[in-house]
């Protein structure tokens, strides 16, 4: 048996795994108060919204996806839009080449919260008033907050106490950053939820109609029109200048969460659901298909049972193709239809470029014959080796990156915190929420956006906007050029799971353009180790054991954060990878970098046993605050 941090949590009841373990537990009260898994995600995801703020807020975004016991999945969209003047040619007009990392030019119309209630209405049992008790309290009362704030907090103190004065009154009082020794409190978050629940209330009706007036009051009412004077607000951002965007009265009624089809990918008898090409979610289909020359049980393995270093390199080279194509054909304007990226034919093409060594170019793919994919001019500068760190009017001096392969080199020390810049540029990390009830309705959430070092909190709200448009690119005629109405490309990717057609898994991560790689380590660990106990009974899903496996990552892919680096060739693993796996990546060209142990992967993950009913939850050790909980 694996070693594992924790059990595999095994139950009949219900389940929930957060990556904090007061938004586990408000998801469990609601659950054991007779609420399903909609009511639970929606009160967890409150619920993170206080506690975790430099990893999400109310003014971010959350795809959403929803199984139901019987029936197909879907997707409910919490992507929001670009605002309607936000053109890529008004951001050039500004001397920008690439939408900076924070401050109101990045923001998109929050599509968080409207589509936690969404979801609410549609899916849900409880009113608004019993999920957002647990986050009125912790914002009112306190919590006793995780270290990473803090130092999330110190990182940008500069920027908050010279520039961002609204978000030094909440996150600096007294001068001090948080401390896990006090209570953090946010009166005035309290405060706004408190009047949306009044405002919402009053008038009565029922559950729907509260709920539906909750959302006039967040699309139109005192809510919005704070959103609009913020992002109208110049604001010191990434660049060093002020910027102010422009939006219109109504940007939040331009645009509302939408339900959709999931898309989707078969191997062996999985099927695995993900959200469409606004979302990098594809590039986990895409690096599925790339393997239905094997079964998971051709998947091989070290003597201890993790994956070898000839399965590693399979998934890694498989990786940097899905992620070459997701920049080059993924979006919201003009999408490559999906069906062509996953053609058999095409992904045997794809498929073919895979060597014994590790590949060095950055190769998207023709799906459609003869027509060349359309590359940005920054990724043009970084294939030509320029690292460019950009700037207003996109001057710098390039230097020359030489990506020859060397011994495994020693990777960040800190990689449970979020990577945050002085200027509140931040690379990626943010939540996630998993749920499965009596009934074996499922949901999985990947909330996000709308950190605390995103933008100024505003002052009569209690958060800040998010930045979810430094995605898009600045040049015209792609399929992720930042157009008015148009959702970002989003590294949001929540996924669903079913097993011979019965809904099975649901899982994900925070981690930008990790994502879609550590969700996809898991799954095949789990289809793997699955095929392999199936042998011998009815098939073990140890959630847990594939959780705390060693992980890694490829920087092989094109940042989707500001200041969208590509790191060629370089791998990076966890300190507790066998050296025998390390030393057999390197053999095969990869440049390895070794992080500290317990450094890769944030997943969590919830089960429901295909053949018994049994349910199952495992959370992510690292970061000591993610939990599951469940009976």
């Amino acid at each position: 048996m694996a070693f594992t941090t924790r059990p595999t949590l095994s139950g009949d009841f219900a389940m929930v795994s957060t990556t904090h373990w007061l938004a586990t537990a408000a998801g469990m009260s609601v659950l054991e108060r007779g609420g399903n898994a909609a009511d639970a995600a929606v009160a967890a995801a409150f619920t993170l919204h206080v506690v975790e703020p430099h990893l999400n807020g109310p003014g971010g975004d959350a795809p959403i996806l929803f199984s139901p016991a019987e029936g197909d999945p879907l997707v409910l969209c919490g992507q929001g839009p670009a605002p309607s003047q936000a053109t890529a040619a008004a951001y050039r007009e500004l001397g920008l080449d690439l939408v900076p990392g924070t401050g109101p030019l990045a923001a998109a119309v929050p599509g968080a919260v409207d589509a936690w209630l969404v979801l609410l209405r549609d899916k849900g049992t409880w009113g608004l008033e019993g999920v957002l008790d647990h986050a009125i309290g912790l914002a009112e009362k306190g919590h006793f907050p995780i270290p990473q704030i803090g130092r999330t907090v110190e990182a940008v103190r500069e920027q908050f106490t010279r520039h961002w004065t609204t978000s030094a009154e909440v996150y600096l009082p007294h001068g001090l950053a948080p401390s896990p020794d006090e209570r953090l409190v946010n009166p005035t978050l309290a405060a706004t939820w408190k009047r949306w629940l009044a405002e919402s209330e009053a008038g009565g009706g029922d559950r729907e109609t509260r709920i539906e007036r909750a959302r006039q009051v967040w699309r139109q009412g005192f809510i919005a029109e704070a959103f609009v004077r913020a992002a109208n607000t110049p604001t010191v951002d990434a660049t060093g200048t002020e910027h102010a965007a422009r939006w219109e009265p109504d940007e939040q009624l331009r645009w509302e969460p939408t339900w959709e089809p999931t898309v989707s990918h078969s191997w062996g008898d999985w099927t695995v659901h993900k959200a469409d090409q606004w979302s990098q979610g594809p590039a986990f289909l895409q690096q599925l298909a790339l393997l239905d020359d094997l079964t998971p049980s051709d998947l091989t393995t070290t003597g201890s049972g993790d994956f070898d270093a000839a399965t590693v390199h399979r998934l890694v080279e498989g990786a940097k193709l899905a992620f070459a194509d997701r920049d080059a054909w993924y979006g919201d304007t003009l999408p490559t239809p999906l069906a062509l990226l996953l053609d058999g034919a095409y992904t045997a093409v794809r498929r073919s470029l895979i060597r014994d060594t590790a590949s060095l170019g950055w190769v998207p793919g023709e799906p459609f014959d003869g027509i060349p994919a359309r590359v940005p001019a920054h990724v043009r500068r970084l294939l030509r080796g320029e690292s460019v760190q950009p700037t207003m009017n996109g001057l710098g001096e390039p230097t020359v990156q030489h990506q020859e392969p060397t011994d495994p080199q020693p990777h960040d020390p800190q990689p449970t915190d979020p990577h945050v810049s002085s200027n509140g540029q931040t690379r990626g990390d943010t939540c996630h929420i998993d749920v499965v009830d009596q009934w074996g309705t499922m949901v999985a959430a990947t909330p996000s956006g709308g950190w605390l070092q995103s933008n100024p909190v505003i002052a009569e709200l209690g958060f800040p906007l998010g930045t979810r448009l430094q995605m898009a690119w600045l040049d015209e005629g792609l399929p992720n050029t930042l157009t008015p109405g148009k959702r970002p490309r989003t590294t949001l990717t929540p996924s669903i799971a079913h097993y011979g057609g019965r809904p099975t898994l649901a899982f994900g991560t925070p981690g930008g353009d990790q994502q879609d790689q550590w969700s996809f380590h898991l799954f095949v660990r789990l289809a793997h180790d699955f095929e392999a106990s199936l042998k011998n009974g009815r098939g073990r899903l140890d959630l847990q054991a594939a959780i705390d496996a060693p992980n890694w990552h490829t920087e092989h892919v094109v940042g989707s954060f500001h200041p969208r680096a590509w790191l060629p060739n370089t791998l990076v693993v966890e300190g507790n990878t066998s050296p025998e796996v390390v030393g057999g990546l390197h053999r095969r060209g990869h440049q390895v970098q070794v992080g500290a142990p317990w450094s890769e992967g944030r997943l969590s993950a919830v089960a429901r046993h295909p053949h018994t009913g049994q349910l199952l939850a495992g959370a992510n050790p690292r970061g000591m605050q993610s939990y599951a909980a469940g009976r």
